[in-house]
This record gives structure tokens, sequence and C-alpha cells, in this order.
């Protein structure tokens, strides 16, 4: 289970860092955050929250990516 957690946040982190979508930075982070979390967030017994923390990491990611590029 926490390798599990850990590889998820870690797609999460490099993804929404290195994808380039026609939209911001931290919109796309987001957009990468919701959709690798999806598989997680639909298994039994997790928190609903998942998708919440996936969506505010994604962002960060892409705004920290988007701050340190300029």
């Amino acid at each position: 289970m926490l390798l599990q957690a850990f590889s998820s946040r870690f797609a999460i982190g490099l993804l929404a860092t290195t994808v380039t979508l026609p939209m911001p930075q931290p919109l796309a982070g987001a957009l990468v955050g919701l959709l690798i979390s999806l598989p997680d967030a639909f298994a039994p017994k997790t928190d609903p929250g998942i998708l919440g923390t996936s969506l505010r990491f994604g962002a960060l990611a892409g705004w920290a990516a988007k701050m340190w590029a300029t």
C-alpha cells in the first residue's frame, strides 16, 4: 500500500512538471494529478480526499515548474 502511494505521488510530481499542454502550467499539473489519481480513488476503502490532494499537489508542482523555468 505504501509503495502504491509513493509511486502514484512520484508520477504526479514527475509528469506534472514535464507535461506540455496548451494551458497554464498549474492547470496542466492539476489535470495530470487528477488523471493519475483516478484509479486510486476508485479502489475500495480509499479516502475520498485522494482526488483533492492530488489536484493540489499537481497544481503546486506545475506552478513550481513554471516559476523555476523562468
